[in-house]
């Protein structure tokens, strides 16, 4: 940490330039020439951010039960499930700014964010016990074959998956056998390319030497939101785990809109613009008027459903009310909000604000927040579209913690025998 420049410190604390500008008393421009290295940095102000990194150690646990990395790791939505049952995170990779921005905005960290993971060696990344990652699902290849066949060059899963971030993930894996881990990703997945990349994704794992279950989840049962998403939990040794298993929350008992919607109950001073003189609090009044639709934008969604209605498509907008569930939130909700949107008694539908879309996706437990949100709405938006649903990556984290300790200690036991 001693040895770290400026912009590492400042990042390491999840601080912007603007931020860092208006802690140190300089200018935006100062920040960027010692950043640049045009300048030297002033002492006290690397002091400054040397004594609020060390202060984050502290929230560090001295002894976890085990150790993971967090790979493609978004905005920290998988970590917090595993954090929750004694895990530490030792290594993160996420190759977007923005991301990394509110993932250091919410984790007492002193390790580097790698960008890249495909720019990373595997052995760079630290030995760990458990591997986590929504991995991105793109198109495996499978173009060449025959001509390496013909060239006798061997070929496989792996050379299958090269080229595609997959393959990252496998590369890792492969390097450091962990004791497990959970890989997470699109529903479709299992569908696509006809079944294809699914196939070749698990029979690349099974060849690794890992025994693996498989489970679509939706968060239903705990977030008002149908989203569903599979995943994938591999053990190094044979096991008897199996998340179908594994109980989830009931999807047609889960939590309504309500549940997750700005009310009377929070400060509009913190959120939202007071309400008009005259009429009572509610959710209609106390949310800020920028997330309502505007004339046009509503009467184009409007014509726009009522167009694919007439030609027998099920395209068209989400109108929700607080006694509903919501559609899946997608990266794209910042563009027009079409797939959640919220009813206003006298007015336009609006979308959900960044805070909903957090208690939305379970970051927040209830009305106080806890998620800090650090970007742009439409950075927020992308990210929590992007991201998982905490509560069921709870559950998950609790039903596979005992196998992981299992499976750690086992080893252990066998390193001693060896080493007699």
């Amino acid at each position: 940490m001693l040895n770290m420049s400026f912009r590492e410190l400042r990042e390491h604390n999840a601080m912007s330039i603007e931020e860092a500008a208006h802690l140190m008393g300089v200018t935006i421009k100062t920040i960027y020439r010692w950043e640049k290295g045009e300048i030297e940095p002033k002492s006290h102000c690397l002091e400054i951010l040397r004594n609020k990194l060390s202060y984050k150690r502290k929230f560090r646990n001295p002894q976890p039960d085990f150790t993971f990395i967090d790979l493609f790791a978004g905005i920290g939505g998988i970590r917090r499930g595993f954090e929750a049952v004694g895990g530490q995170c030792i290594f993160t990779s996420e190759w977007d700014s923005y991301a990394q921005r509110t993932y250091r905005a919410n984790f007492h960290d002193d390790h580097h964010i790698a960008g890249d993971i495909t720019e990373v060696k595997s052995s760079e990344i630290p030995s760990h016990d458990l591997l986590l990652a929504g991995f991105p699902c793109q198109p495996f290849s499978i173009a060449g074959v025959s001509k390496k066949n013909s060239l006798g060059r061997a070929h496989g899963f792996e050379d299958k998956t090269q080229g595609t971030l997959f393959f990252d993930v496998l590369r890792i894996i492969k390097h450091h056998r962990p004791a497990a881990f959970l890989l997470e990703n699109v529903k479709n997945l299992k569908s696509h390319n006809k079944g294809d990349t699914f196939a070749t994704i698990i029979g690349a794992l099974i060849e690794a030497g890992y025994s693996l279950s498989t489970r679509v989840i939706d968060g239903k049962g705990y977030v008002p939101q149908h989203r569903e998403r599979i995943f994938i939990a591999g053990f190094r040794e044979d096991c008897d785990f199996d998340l179908e298993a594994l109980k989830f929350a009931d999807p047609k008992t889960g939590p309504t809109l309500g549940t997750i919607l700005h009310d009377e109950s929070e400060a509009p001073e913190e959120l939202f613009t007071l309400p008009i003189e005259g009429e009572g609090l509610n959710a209609s009044s106390i949310v800020n008027p920028k997330y309502t639709l505007s004339d046009k934008l509503w009467a184009y969604l409007q014509a726009y459903a009522a167009k694919h209605k007439a030609a027998g498509n099920g395209f068209g907008f989400g109108l929700n009310g607080p006694d509903g569930k919501a559609r899946t939130l997608s990266a794209r909700y910042y563009k027009d909000g079409s797939e959640i949107l919220i009813k206003q008694e006298g007015n336009n539908p609006r979308r959900l604000t960044p805070r909903e879309c957090a208690r939305l996706m379970g970051y927040d437990s209830g009305r106080k927040p806890e998620m800090i949100i650090p970007v742009s709405d439409t950075r927020a938006y992308k990210q929590f579209g992007n991201s998982v649903v905490v509560p069921v990556i709870s559950e998950i984290a609790r039903y596979m913690k005992p196998y992981i300790m299992d499976q750690i200690k086992n080893r252990a036991e066998v390193m001693t025998v060896a080493a007699e």
